[in-house]
């Protein structure tokens, strides 16, 4: 699946270890409480879908998901800070979400930080409804976090 943005050509590729440092720095800077390179990795090993959302040689985002019985639970989607804002998340939410599809899933799940307005109106936007939460769910500067619950229905 590709895409043209802003006169961008965009393109999906496997997250693969040799472009995790690309990956953890993204990473670290959108997140304050970010995944560090053993979480992607550990990912990797566990067969995960991840994929990188790539324009020209240059990162611009990327998801991971993990595939259960008839469900996707998204696990990390990242839009590197530069590029928030510009239609990239619901690029990869789409193509999330025709994989998803494909391996039979019939709901996509995922967490998101009550703090994390932005995030949350973007899964809105996309579908998501909000259907529970989790105490204490995500490190924060000064204890844990709640998450909020949403699905999708595919």
């Amino acid at each position: 699946m590709s895409a043209v943005f802003k006169s961008l050509e965009a393109a999906f590729e496997p997250m693969t270890d040799a472009r995790l440092d690309e990956v953890v720095a993204i990473e670290c800077r959108a997140y304050g409480h970010p995944w560090t390179r053993g979480n992607f990795a550990d990912s990797l090993r566990s067969g995960y879908q991840a994929q990188l959302l790539c324009a020209g040689e240059a990162v611009f985002g990327y998801f991971v998901a993990m595939r259960g019985v008839d469900e996707v639970h998204l696990l990390n989607i990242t839009v590197d800070p530069v590029h928030q804002g510009e239609g990239w998340g619901r690029l990869m939410l789409e193509a999330l979400t025709l994989w998803s599809r494909g391996q039979g899933a019939q709901w996509l799940w995922l967490e998101v930080r009550t703090s994390n307005a932005r995030a949350q109106q973007v899964y809105e936007r996309y579908g998501f409804r909000r259907v529970g939460e989790r105490r204490h769910y995500y490190p924060a500067d000064k204890g844990r976090e709640d998450a909020i619950v949403m699905s999708y229905k595919l």
